[in-house]
């Protein structure tokens, strides 16, 4: 590709950005970026209820961005949202209000994804990628801890402490003291306990800050000549002793300093804080590389068919020792009847590497137990860190692999109209490759028909598969139990390809 625009959008939950970039021989050159400050974290009551106010600001965000994106296709753009949404007990109601304003589907990613993709963003900007990193990433509800080498992430943790969070929590209405700082630092300190031994133990070169937090006490720091080019542990001194005399951020009177960051700077300084505290650091540069950067180095890597979510399923199949043979036979089968179902479907199709991954990963659970070992399948696939995947991805996915033997009434109140054809292909391929043996060529065709589908079986086959004709008879019920129609027809001729 010589040249393609992409754009990737970030939900955050202190502000909203997008961020389009042009692509020049597998680089990504910054074009375009709009933010707007959102607050959303904010916007969470006690019952992690996001309230109207903060959807509405999120809505009116989203819709601008809609402007600027309007003639970018499905596979260019990639918006991901975070903590707040991660957290927030409407997310579910409010997304389709969201994705309905942005024009494009909206992935909730896992904390540790969040802090892979930070890392792919943040090493394309470091000077020499190659030195270990210890990569701090502040935001509005969540701290990414990632320690990484030469593009590859060694250590990822995402920590539930952010900007805004604390900034409501310690210092209501701006106000600041020594007390309400050492709390706020202590808090901090309590989270960073539950890595600060691994993290030592991997060790690093350089410590590296990127996104707002950093920025915003870079820039105090440089302003007030206090620091050159990165955050030292002198100019954070030099910074409390100017916050706590302020006594009220909103006293604060520094030349330069965006007034958006004005109301997390204290939630911010005390994370950063503690952070510069827990891993006695002297120093820390910022890279402007972030979340929205490594989201298109990742969207470019899917563009060449270089995803990563096809790694993490052959690590997956790996690690719970996956019966490699049966797993390529029930995929080559299972999408052999999707493309029966769907004649035009390209190599990329989205419904397609869904089905892939999902018949790759249906056995995972047996090394659980055999017994109900799609249910313990379907657990691991749907809440362990898959790299590549988001939340909505891991969920669909546990779906199809739950589904994909048994009665289906478990799945009923769950799958969507989408699923069903990729759940009745899993089902059909698992079900034929039952004795874990291969066919010189498929016997059965799939076609869709007016109230669900219809399988075509030579005869002579069918006489001659007696448990298997028997089990698809049982398929047959289980669809009618949900008012779909899978209608078995037997036709004699030497296959099925005619029929």
């Amino acid at each position: 590709m010589s040249y393609e625009l992409l754009a990737a959008v970030d939900l955050g939950s202190n502000s909203f950005r997008l961020q389009v970039a042009r692509v020049v021989d597998d680089q990504i050159y910054p074009l375009d970026g709009v933010k707007e400050t959102v607050r959303l974290a904010a916007g969470l009551g006690q019952g992690k209820l996001l309230d109207a106010a903060s959807q509405m600001r999120a809505l009116e965000a989203l819709s601008r961005f809609n402007e600027r994106l309007r003639g970018f296709s499905p596979d260019q753009v990639r918006a991901v949202a975070t903590n707040t949404l991660r957290v927030a007990k409407n997310a579910s109601q409010f997304l389709p209000q969201a994705e309905a304003a942005l024009g494009f589907p909206i992935e909730v990613i896992a904390g540790r994804e969040e802090a892979r993709l930070i890392y792919v963003g943040v090493a394309h900007t470091l000077p020499n990628p190659a030195n270990q990193q210890l990569v701090v990433d502040i935001g509005g509800g969540s701290t990414e801890f990632i320690i990484g080498r030469s593009f590859e992430p060694l250590a990822l943790e995402s920590l539930y402490m952010g900007c805004v969070a604390f900034s409501l929590r310690f210092f209501p209405d701006g106000r600041m003291d020594k007390k309400s700082l050492r709390e706020a630092e202590l808090a901090a300190r309590r989270e960073l306990e539950t890595i600060e031994h691994d993290y030592r133990t991997h060790g690093w070169d350089e410590a590296v800050g990127s996104s707002g937090t950093a920025r915003a006490l870079l820039d105090i720091m440089e302003l007030n000549g206090w620091a050159e080019g990165a955050l030292t542990r002198d100019g954070m001194e030099r910074l409390r002793a100017l916050l706590l005399r302020a006594g009220d951020v909103n006293r604060l009177d520094i030349p330069g300093l965006r007034s958006d960051r004005l109301p997390v700077l204290p939630g911010g300084f005390a994370i950063m804080s503690a952070v510069f505290e827990t891993f006695r650091l002297e120093r820390m540069s910022f890279s402007e590389g972030a979340l929205r950067l490594g989201v298109l180095y990742d969207l470019l890597g899917r563009y060449h068919h270089r995803d990563l979510r096809d790694a993490t399923v052959l690590q997956f199949m790996r690690r719970y020792q996956v019966d490699q043979k049966q797993a390529a036979r029930v995929h080559d089968t299972a999408l052999a009847l999707f493309r029966q179902l769907h004649l035009d479907a390209a190599d990329d199709d989205a419904e397609l590497h869904l089905l892939s991954w999902a018949a790759r990963l249906h056995e995972l659970g047996i090394s659980v137990a055999h017994a109900g070992y799609h249910k313990h399948s379907a657990y691991i696939v749907g809440n362990a860190d898959m790299p590549g995947f988001s939340r909505r991805d891991q969920a669909r996915l546990a779906r199809l692999v739950l589904a994909h033997r048994g009665k289906l009434e478990k799945v009923h109140t769950l799958a969507d109209g989408r699923d069903w054809p990729l759940i009745l292909c899993l089902r059909l391929a698992v079900l034929l490759h039952r004795s874990r043996d291969d066919f010189a060529d498929l016997p059965v065709r799939l076609e869709a028909s007016a109230h669900g589908f219809v399988l075509y079986g030579g005869a002579d086959w069918l006489t001659a598969s007696p448990l298997t004709a028997a089990s698809l008879q049982d398929e047959q019920k289980q669809w009618q139990s949900l008012g779909m129609d899978l209608k078995l027809r037997s036709v004699r001729n030497k296959g099925v390809s005619a029929a």
